[in-house]
């Protein structure tokens, strides 16, 4: 709506006034800005006036030629990247726009109504200048979303590529303190490796949100990535993982520089813990020597050789006997309870112990039978996968 000529005059005369009160205005907006958008605090005040200066010349144009930019004219990006990278909430960008805007819109009424300018072309540029608020904050809003994105994928590359050296023993003392800094950790207090997995049908990365989500109360935290397909990472103690659907494996207490260590500890407690179908953290402690009947597979397969093969040739009273025999070592050797638990006399109990000792040539109360029969017994009950698998490298 361009209007008559004099109309054409007159808007010309309103926004050379409009433009000899930028700076001033311009000072009052930053100043608004301060005092009510705490995040602006954070962006320097020539920042400010550049996209100030910019924000202005656009709505001057609008009000000249009365047409709003379509949004791909809007070259926000520059200053979404910023606003992201000095913690400026989307919401507060959004609010400081509009209160520019609407100290732009304000003088642009002041100016217009003293100068006399047509009530109808007052309306149709106020108009326009909302429209372009409209526009504008929706552009705003899209490429801070982008910005967004963009930092939090480079900053979980350099995370990852912080843990990967961390876990894997590659990194420098000076880069070890560096990234503790970075990353919230403590040099001087000790952390634990931590491998886990979803056990339903979640996703590692929803895992490892709620893995470090749950881990901030311990006062050291944790810091947690995606690595080849687990999470992996340092937390400050044994994580609280609640209804979480995990199986996780946690590596002895070290310093950061010897984290590596603890990480190829957590490595073999997941390994064993998945290998017995079990469901939560669990660190050497709880798994004792059962971790390495999964990791000594040869020596395993040795021990279900001597102890359990000669039994299958008794078919089911082998089996009978493999039953007694496991229950004998863990009720503590008591007999009686045996015979109670299946239900039978106490002399076929002893019946049965007896024949496993004439079968296997050992002897059921000497120490080493008691070690290396319940490694049997444990390799059992991993499978026959299990111990005939080559060993691991």
């Amino acid at each position: 709506m361009p209007g008559p000529p004099g109309a054409a005059v007159s808007l010309e005369g309103v926004i050379a006034a409009m433009a000899a009160q930028r700076e001033h205005v311009g000072g009052r907006v930053h100043a608004d800005l301060a005092d009510h958008v705490p995040s602006y605090r954070a962006v320097p005040r020539e920042l400010l006036s550049e996209i100030w200066h910019r924000h202005f010349q656009r709505a001057l144009v609008v009000v000249r030629e009365g047409t709003v930019p379509v949004p791909e004219d809007f070259g926000e990006a520059d200053v979404a990247r910023d606003r992201v990278a000095r913690g400026v909430p989307l919401g507060d960008g959004l609010h400081a726009f509009r209160r520019a805007l609407g100290a732009i819109r304000d003088l642009f009424l002041a100016e217009a109504t003293r100068r006399g300018l047509e009530p109808a072309l007052i309306a149709d540029r106020t108009t326009r200048l909302w429209e372009f608020a409209d526009v504008a904050s929706l552009r705003i809003a899209a490429v801070h979303r982008q910005a967004e994105a963009a930092c939090a994928l480079s900053d979980a590359r350099r995370r990852a590529h912080y843990l990967r050296g961390l876990l894997h023993g590659t990194l420098s003392a000076a880069g070890i303190h560096s990234g503790a800094a970075v990353y919230g950790l403590d040099p001087s207090r000790p952390y634990r490796a931590v491998r886990a997995v979803p056990s339903g049908d979640g996703s590692p990365e929803a895992l490892r949100r709620s893995l470090e989500s749950g881990s901030r109360g311990d006062g050291r935290g944790a810091l947690l990535t995606v690595l080849d397909g687990a999470v992996a990472g340092v937390v400050g103690a044994r994580p609280a993982t609640g209804d979480l659907e995990l199986t996780a494996g946690l590596g002895p207490p070290t310093d950061l520089a010897a984290t590596h260590r603890s990480f190829r500890a957590a490595g073999r407690m997941l390994e064993a813990a998945r290998a017995y179908g079990l469901r939560g953290v669990y660190d050497l402690g709880d798994l004792s020597w059962r971790v390495a009947v999964v990791a000594e597979r040869e020596l395993a397969e040795l021990l279900v050789d001597r102890y359990l093969r000669p039994l299958e040739a008794e078919g089911d009273f082998g089996a009978l006997v493999e039953e007694s025999v496991r229950a004998y070592l863990t009720t503590g050797r008591r007999i009686r309870e045996v015979a109670r638990v299946a239900h039978v006399h106490v002399n076929t109990v002893r019946y049965r112990l007896r024949r496993f000792e004439e079968l296997t040539g050992t002897d059921l109360d000497a120490p080493d039978t008691a070690v290396e029969l319940s490694w049997a017994l444990a390799a059992r009950e991993l499978g026959s996968a299990l111990v005939r698998a080559e060993p691991s490298r």
